[in-house]
């Protein structure tokens, strides 16, 4: 059984989290808390094997809250708040500082029946993560970025090639570290991370001003080109298509796939079908199996894959899928990723193995 302590001022979202939660079997809601002062004594008593936790509270903030958890007694925390631009800052501060994922209110993007079906996967999810304190075991080491390439590569060439990575739990944290490492000479990057529509803008923002990439969240329509990282937005798919000799990020609605949108299986498949693109997939720490086929369909069509490996993801679930299935040509650590990539872009490799 899974023990769930509910962290949140309002009464009636307290309801509403715990609603939510008690049709699942194999999770108890074991206490509620209307600020972090009781919660922190809750803690103490129940010890609870996640919290669901609240950004805007009195007296003490989620984010002040949140830090002294993962310092002095770290868990599992799902952010479950409403959406302001406030928020949405709060929010990436939030899963910065150890957070494992955020999901939005009932309101904005989910339906009260959406929002619960989802709460009770991440709960589940989140009680197999492997959690530790950021400052004592956080990000790899920033190392010295892998920008002398051992193959020069023409501006032609950037063009002919695609760079599709994948993430969910666990993921804005191993995508800030992986693009701070990467060199701006790359073909074009397109990102699919599970965040909800309020938050994908932030995140790109706040990437943007740590790496040598241009880091934006997608539009639809636009051309993309080497050296710039395209972050899918929120509740939409992205995919790339080819418009005569140029590619090109289309959005969409379309339905969820594995309970996602964006999806990253959509966008892997998409990359999967344009011939004559020499692509590298690469997928990361997330629960779930978004990813697995598309990923093993790029690299049935040529595509060089790669994977994080199991002692470095928080929740070692894509990666595996998609190890599992035969989809990934090397499962690499995430301190390694970012240079795995560039060789991968730099060399002459025989695809698909």
């Amino acid at each position: 059984m899974i023990r769930v302590l509910v962290v949140d001022d309002s009464e009636v979202d307290r309801k509403i989290i715990s609603f939510a939660l008690n049709n699942a079997d194999d999770i108890e809601i074991v206490g509620t808390a209307e600020n972090p002062y009781v919660a922190k004594d809750l803690i103490k008593v129940l010890k609870p094997d996640v919290i669901t936790l609240d950004i805007q509270m009195p007296r003490m903030n989620g984010l002040t809250f949140l830090s002294k958890i993962m310092e002095y007694h770290p868990l599992p925390v799902i952010i479950v708040s409403s959406y302001s631009p406030k928020n949405s800052v709060n929010t990436l501060r939030a899963l910065r500082l150890g957070a494992l994922d955020t999901i939005s209110k009932p309101g904005l993007e989910y339906n009260l029946h959406e929002f619960s079906s989802l709460l009770v996967r991440t709960i589940r999810g989140a009680s197999e993560a492997k959690i530790s304190s950021p400052e004592k075991n956080g990000n790899p080491e920033i190392l010295q970025k892998p920008d002398r390439f051992s193959t020069p590569i023409s501006a032609a060439d950037l063009d002919s090639k695609v760079i599709a990575i994948g993430a969910s739990t666990g993921g804005t944290r191993a995508l800030e570290y992986v693009l701070k490492q990467l060199p701006s000479q790359l073909p074009a990057i397109l990102i699919v991370q599970h965040l909800p529509e309020s938050f994908t803008n932030s995140f790109a923002k706040r990437l943007n001003t740590h790496s040598d990439l241009q880091i934006a969240e997608a539009t639809d329509g636009e051309k993309v080109k080497p050296g710039h990282v395209y972050i899918a937005p929120g509740n939409k798919h992205m995919v790339l298509e080819k418009r005569l000799s140029k590619y090109n990020v289309k959005i969409t609605e379309g339905e969820r796939v594995h309970y996602q949108r964006p999806s990253v299986d959509v966008l892997f498949n998409s990359v999967a079908e344009l011939k004559g693109l020499e692509a590298t997939g690469v997928i990361l720490t997330g629960m779930g199996a978004d990813g697995a086929q598309g990923l093993l369909n790029m690299k049935s069509n040529g595509a060089y894959t790669i994977g994080q490996d199991e002692n470095s993801c928080v929740v070692y679930g894509m990666p595996k899928a998609a190890f599992e299935m035969g989809a990934v040509s090397e499962q690499v650590p995430l301190r390694n990723i970012p240079e795995k990539i560039v060789s991968v872009v730099c060399r002459d490799h025989t695809v698909g193995v």
